[in-house]
């Protein structure tokens, strides 16, 4: 079965202006990713700000471009398609952004924010077809026909982020960029959000990569779980195999730090603070990219990078370390 999205050995770099005299130079920002989406599964990609995961998502959105790898739509690299192909093709994958007030546009109604992606992908719509289709997008993330009518002044943070997610789906698509999409929301809308997104999933049999920083709402909705570290994925395995037990000690300090909804439990607990200091983007240490910080380390994780091993279970870890 041909996977819906796919990266080959991602890698993807900014290039920085070196000054009056110096030369520009790349600086690297993802190493070697591999990933595979089929149709109506999930993948949270999980690690701190800073670690490359929203630019894995504008990567794999074709949106920024890439060093090395390939990306594949259904089998295609969009890189290797023709301009006007690319252009329809774009409609298979959308994104929802992190700030839902900020993504609309003040000036314009949500009818008219939501029906944009139309005049792109099908721009020989009539406008009665156009407002048809504007109204199944609100309805299908729980909004009445009549907010087509209103502004973004008017909406909540949650209606906001209900708008964005019409406006993805409204072309249709096979794949949807969730790029901390609720972390702008209270818990509660978060909640709602998230169910949301899980019945449209199940309705529609879209592909989800969710974003976030947060394991808990990852825990909810995602299939599958990657961890990123310092642009590098450390841990990728089932979600239920991974929540019971992390393999690498950075994903167990990640999952330490989720608190316990039960406040007995939350005190009694013991959680793994990292020590230590974040390495540089700009000078990633020569071996492991949390030796700095890892309990466990050895003079091994300074002088040899771990590869990315497989592991029964459908499991994956880059550790020299691990514990069996």
């Amino acid at each position: 079965m041909t996977p819906v999205l796919e990266a080959q050995g991602l890698s993807v770099g900014y290039r920085i202006s070196g000054g009056l005299l110096a030369r520009s130079r790349v600086l690297p920002i993802l190493h070697d990713i591999n990933l595979r989406l089929e149709a109506g599964q999930t993948l949270g990609i999980v690690g701190e700000s800073g670690c490359g995961k929203s630019t894995l998502g504008r990567a794999l959105l074709h949106l920024i471009p890439r060093d090395g790898g390939q990306v594949l739509w259904n089998g295609d690299d969009p890189a290797s398609l023709p301009r006007d192909a690319l252009r329809r093709r774009r409609a298979e994958m959308q994104i929802i952004f992190q700030d839902p007030i900020a993504a609309l546009d003040p000036r314009m109604t949500l009818g008219q924010i939501v029906s944009r992606p139309l005049a792109t992908f099908e721009p020989g719509l009539s406008p009665a077809d156009r407002s048809a289709r504007v109204a199944e997008a609100l309805r299908l993330v729980g909004l009445s026909e009549d907010f087509a009518r209103r502004y973004p002044h008017e909406l909540s943070g949650g209606q906001a982020q209900r708008v964005g997610i019409a406006r993805a789906l409204i072309g249709k698509p096979k794949v949807i960029i969730c790029d901390e999409p609720v972390s702008a929301l209270d818990v509660s809308i978060q909640a709602q959000v998230v169910n949301l997104l899980m019945d449209i999933q199940a309705e529609l049999g879209l592909a989800l990569v969710f974003i976030s920083h947060n394991l808990a709402v990852v825990r909810q909705i995602s299939h599958r779980i990657m961890v990123m570290c310092l642009g590098r994925v450390v841990e990728e395995a089932p979600r239920d195999a991974f929540y019971v037990r992390p393999l690498h000690p950075y994903a167990q300090a990640l999952k330490a730090a989720v608190p316990e909804p039960d406040p007995v439990a939350e005190r009694l607990r013991r959680g793994q603070s990292l020590q230590g200091e974040l390495p540089s983007i700009a000078r990633p240490p020569p071996g492991c990219v949390f030796a700095s910080r890892c309990p466990l380390v050895q003079p091994l994780c300074h002088a040899e990078r771990p590869a990315l091993q497989a592991l029964p279970g459908g499991r994956c870890a880059a550790c020299h370390f691990i514990e069996e």
